[in-house]
């Protein structure tokens, strides 16, 4: 599946964004938003499955919503409250298994990254 991720930007401390990442398909795919900061590792940050089981980092837990419209192949990050440790890029992911989870090598799908920085 190809995956095109969209929706970053620059935004202050506070702020909100939605990120979308529109897909070829998405029946049957546990979807994920994962985000690399500068030096560091990649990390998970929320993923739905295909039951509509939903997992979040505890880092975004009450911050970030994750949605999914299968009827568009598009997935959503509503990401609100923003730090400026949030500044990263973005990437949508998505997994064939249909588990929630924050393995990465479940993933065999990626879309390009999307920056989002947080700053004043």
């Amino acid at each position: 599946v190809q995956l095109q991720a969209s929706g970053g930007g620059l935004v202050q401390p506070g702020g909100s964004l939605r990120l979308s990442c529109v897909a070829s398909a998405l029946d049957y795919y546990a979807i994920g938003w994962f985000r690399q900061a500068p030096g560091k590792e990649r990390e998970g940050l929320s993923c739905i499955g295909s039951d509509g089981s939903t997992m979040y980092a505890d880092s975004v837990k009450g911050r970030f919503t994750i949605s999914r419209d299968n009827a568009k192949n598009t997935m959503y990050l509503q990401m609100n409250s923003l730090k400026p440790e949030d500044t990263a890029v973005y990437y949508c992911a998505a997994n064939p298994f249909g588990t929630a989870t924050f393995e990465r090598n479940d993933y065999n799908s990626w879309g390009q990254g999307t920056r989002v920085t947080v700053s004043s």
